[in-house]
């Protein structure tokens, strides 16, 4: 039999009324404005997730535990470290304290103070002082190479006393928070740095959430380092984007 007459996809009734397939009806006006906004979403996250988180530019603080680093969890100007300990300080740029770079030197106190040898009414403090790379550094700035230093001091000296006496001059912000070890850097302290990968400002009053002075935190690096978009974000926009033509689909069979 002879299709009857008229657009692909039409049928007639034996009452003459002519149907259309749910696959060729025209999308009424909400269902329009639903998907428009469902891929304005998706184009929002996938936008959201290419773009590389802002950072903060600082000294972190870390401890030896015998073989790695862990991030100190108080500030330098309050831990008293015991003698025999190693701690470290790096210069980076990171969002927090899980993805802080560590220093890049093992923490081992007997190759860092074998030449310092141990004496009465003093202690010693094995010190790892790793300003970075030059990708971290700020505008027209060099990072001068790693050291370690053993820093010979009281007994009751705290961390920042041990590095003063090695590693001078020190500035610190009014919070206490280390902004410059040996001179390095010459200006800034805690900035917040853009994500858009060419090490510029944002103005910003906001310090990082866990610099030298922390309150907490673990030493791993928990980061991917990758500038795209995270696994969860895909499947997020997946999900967002199903909802859409299911309930498209839904809304046609009603129909």
């Amino acid at each position: 039999m002879t299709p009857p007459a008229g657009s692909a996809g039409e049928r007639r009734t034996r009452s003459g009324a002519v149907l259309r397939s749910p696959s060729t009806a025209p999308l009424t006006a909400p269902l329009r404005a639903l998907l428009v906004t469902l891929l304005a979403a998706s184009a929002v996250l996938l936008g959201a997730g290419g773009a590389e988180a802002a950072g903060y530019r600082y000294w972190s603080f870390w401890e030896g535990n015998g073989k790695n680093w862990e991030y100190a969890t108080q500030g330098p100007s309050l831990l008293r470290p015991d003698d025999g300990t190693v701690q470290g300080f790096r210069f980076s740029v990171s969002e927090d304290s899980a993805d802080a770079d560590q220093p890049r030197r093992a923490p081992d106190f007997g190759a860092i103070c074998a030449s310092t040898p141990a004496k009465d009414g003093s202690k010693r403090v094995a010190l790892v002082i790793d300003p970075g790379t030059p990708e971290d550094a700020p505008a027209g700035e060099e990072p001068p190479a790693l050291r370690t230093a053993c820093a010979q001091v009281a007994p009751d000296a705290s961390s920042a006393e041990a590095l003063a006496s090695v590693a001078k001059p020190l500035r610190y912000d009014s919070s206490a928070m280390i902004c410059a070890i040996s001179g390095y850097p010459k200006t800034g302290c805690g900035e917040q740095v853009s994500g858009d990968g060419d090490g510029g400002k944002k103005d910003s009053s906001e310090k990082p959430s866990a610099p030298s002075s922390a309150s907490s935190a673990d030493g791993d690096d928990g980061s991917s380092g990758g500038g795209g978009p995270s696994v969860g974000l895909l499947v997020g926009i997946g999900a967002v984007l199903l909802l859409g033509v299911a309930a498209v689909f839904q809304a046609r069979r009603r129909r």
